[in-house]
């Protein structure tokens, strides 16, 4: 037997009365974020809802029918994606289902502090960032950062030659939730408060990006 034929995809559903197409976007724009494993774009979004679609307003009604759910839509690394709520994280790491793989990979205490610096002072070279933290920051930290796709390559800095610079990427806003660089805290405030030292050594307190960003591990998830 033939299979029938898929209807080609009418985003502007025309046919259909105003409530009803309301409710047929919402579907289509969660539908879309359910099934991606990263940030949406807000330009994808818009491919599959009609022109005359208000896309702040549906997003608007997406996140407030979410409220209830243990998960909620967000506005990460320029994009939109779902995600656990961090009060249920716990609950997560109990039932063992989500592997640190799966999650981005795990971080060490080094690792996060120099992340976390290098998202201030992007883009960096390696010994820079070593004279900021009053540490040598190793080869293989900044490899093991770039493995995970936290990392890439910026422009070659105009020292004498030329060294790599480094800066984050769209992985990392997404792993800790931020729209964009914009979102991190004042840098400022953080020399006040003694986190991040930009004239000498600074001491890397027990949870560096915690401190730092004010995440926990729950919002990495």
């Amino acid at each position: 037997m033939a299979r029938p034929r898929s209807r080609p995809f009418d985003p502007a559903l025309a046919g259909l009365p105003p409530e009803a197409r309301w409710r047929a976007w919402m579907g289509h724009v969660e539908a879309v974020l359910f099934a991606s494993p990263t940030p949406v774009p807000r330009e994808t979004l818009a491919r599959v809802v009609g022109l005359e679609c208000r896309l702040d307003a549906l997003i608007a009604d997406i996140r407030e029918e979410l409220r209830a759910r243990p998960y909620e839509l967000v506005a990460v690394a320029g994009g939109w994606q779902l995600r656990t709520r961090a009060e249920f994280a716990p609950a997560i790491r109990a039932a063992g289902t989500v592997t640190e793989e799966a999650s981005g990979g795990a971080l060490t205490a080094g690792d996060q502090l120099a992340l976390a610096a290098i998202a201030y002072l992007q883009p960096v070279t390696r010994m820079a960032l070593s004279r900021v933290l009053g540490k040598e920051v190793s080869r293989d930290v900044i490899a093991r950062l770039k493995r995970l796709d936290l990392l890439g390559a910026g422009p070659r800095s105009p020292e004498p030659g030329a060294p790599l610079t480094y800066v984050t990427t769209p992985t990392f806003l997404a792993r800790f939730g931020l729209a964009s660089l914009r979102d991190l805290p004042d840098i400022e405030a953080l020399e006040e408060a003694g986190l991040l030292d930009l004239d000498g050594a600074a001491e890397a307190p027990s949870d560096p990006f915690d401190a730092l960003l004010g995440l926990s591990d729950g919002e990495a998830l």
